[in-house]
């Protein structure tokens, strides 16, 4: 039997270099890679070192002719740039492929290695990989140029409030930082009664105002002033100023509603305390416990002021006091507060100890107070009320005091205080005894008042020991679990948060 053998395939000769002779497959430039490169460098043309122009202040590259973009180290849109940057030099080739190659962080130098391709002799394709080198140079962006110069503004935010106290300014400027609305600020000027954010644009100015209008109680007015006119182009340069003025009651403010206002929020007492003060006045009757907010624009439309200076604060020791059941409410009346006890209370001056001179009032802190216990209030029966709302009340209307918190040692809380607040970089003269005491009072009433601190960002300070969230007084205190650990992200000279370079 004879076998049939399969057709062998012939095999494909090689030919020799015409250059170094050595056996090579054929091609159509008849030569070998080595020679075919010594003869064509397909990257020729192609820049081996470019500059980038990096911003030091805002960490972002400039993106020709006049964008500037913020990249991380060896992202994607890092890598965009950098190729758009030698884009002309590479539509002579075919881009294969483009990746990072290490560098020291601190070296002011980004990698690329590229791979390309490019016909050559006869049609012959030829593949070269290599690398381009970009020196990051520093240039400062027109931005930064603004704030360096802290004269340039088109827009200033000019924050007012006509108090003694800055209880609300202290709560606005946490609100301002946890929503960040200082980035966009050019500069930030403290003066004797508000703040001045300075922007580069309207529109920062403009999102900055609407902002204090949805956080606090308050009305506005704008202007503008003609800087400079092209008549050629018809553009004109205007600088803008809004005028912010804040409502003037602060918290633990009494306060003496008209008779229409307390009228029609439910038949409350005139004399009121500020509970609180939000995005509305948040007011308590002591003697009913009923409460109402009071916005804006109610305000305006009915004002009143605080009858006392804060340091027309006294302090008193509760005698006695009893706790009032609850009343059936009359016709029309407001809600009530559910987070108070109302208490009748006999009271005397720790100034007056050595007399028989006792007060008898009602109060909104009879689930805080025990005979013995420590209490700030005003006295309205020995003192002369500078109101017209106040002067015009039935005598037997006005209580004789008005309570307003308990009493601590603040040695001990600010001792014992293992929390913190982050502060606005504002141009000041300095802080003042006076205003020590004021931002000490702010920390105290974040301590007391779970509405207020939800809106603020509170950090651990690791300086101060972690104890129990009440100490021997019964003094609140913030607890653990509402405290945000103070982390600082070190960022790198050529971009990006905390990112450190890869090998590829």
């Amino acid at each position: 039997m004879e076998y049939m053998k399969e057709p062998v395939a012939p095999s494909q000769g090689n030919i020799l270099c015409c250059q170094c002779g050595i056996p090579i497959p054929p091609n159509p430039a008849n030569m070998c890679v080595v020679c075919l490169r010594t003869q064509v460098d397909i990257t020729e043309g192609i820049p081996k070192q470019v500059t980038v122009h990096f911003c030091k202040q805002c960490e972002r590259y400039l993106q020709p002719p006049g964008t500037w973009v913020q990249c991380a180290l060896e992202s994607r849109e890092l890598l965009t740039l950098c190729l758009k940057k030698i884009k002309a030099s590479l539509s002579k080739v075919q881009l294969i492929e483009a990746s990072f190659v290490w560098t020291e962080p601190h070296s002011r130098r980004l990698k690329i290695k590229l791979t390309v391709q490019k016909e050559v002799m006869n049609g012959a394709i030829l593949q070269q990989v290599f690398v381009v080198e970009y020196v990051v140079q520093p240039q400062m962006c027109d931005d930064c140029h603004r704030v360096e110069a802290k004269d340039f503004w088109k827009a200033v935010v000019q924050v007012r409030q006509k108090t003694l106290h800055k209880k609300t300014f202290y709560y606005l400027e946490q609100m301002i930082l946890k929503h960040r609305l200082h980035q966009n600020t050019l500069r930030i000027k403290e003066i004797h009664d508000g703040l001045d954010f300075y922007y580069g644009s309207k529109q920062h100015a403009q999102k900055m105002l609407d902002f204090l209008q949805c956080t606090v109680p308050s009305r506005s007015k704008s202007s503008q002033r003609l800087i400079s006119h092209d008549i050629h182009s018809n553009a004109y340069n205007y600088k803008s100023t809004f005028s912010v003025e804040i409502v003037p009651i602060c918290k633990d403010n009494v306060v003496c509603l008209s008779p229409k206002l307390a009228q029609s929020l439910g038949n409350m007492s005139q004399i009121c305390v500020c509970i609180r003060v939000t995005s509305t006045v948040h007011l308590i009757d002591p003697n009913t416990l009923q409460i109402a907010d009071i916005d804006g624009n109610t305000y305006w439309r009915h004002p009143f002021n605080s009858l006392f200076h804060p340091k027309q604060l006294e302090e008193f020791i509760v005698i006695d006091i009893t706790r009032v059941q609850e009343r059936k409410q009359g016709a029309g009346a407001g809600m009530r507060s559910n987070k108070h006890t109302l208490a009748e209370a006999w009271v005397q001056k720790t100034s007056e100890m050595n007399t028989d001179n006792q007060y008898f009032c009602r109060t909104h802190l009879g689930h805080l107070l025990n005979p013995g216990d420590l209490v700030v209030g005003f006295d309205l029966a020995n003192c002369n009320f500078n109101d017209d709302f106040a002067n015009k009340m039935n005598p037997h209307n006005v209580p004789d005091v008005v309570l307003i918190k308990k009493s601590y040692d603040r040695t001990k809380r600010q001792r014992r205080r293992n929390w913190k607040l982050k502060e606005l970089e504002r141009d000041r003269e300095g802080m003042d005894t006076d205003d020590e005491r004021q931002y000490q009072d702010f920390l105290e009433d974040l301590e007391e008042d779970e509405a207020i601190r939800r809106n603020v960002n509170i950090y651990k300070d690791s300086k101060i020991p972690v104890e129990s969230d009440t100490d021997d007084e019964g003094a609140p205190r913030i607890s653990l679990a509402e405290m945000l650990e103070d982390l600082h992200i070190s960022q790198d000279a050529t971009g990006g948060e905390g990112s450190d370079m890869m090998t590829q």
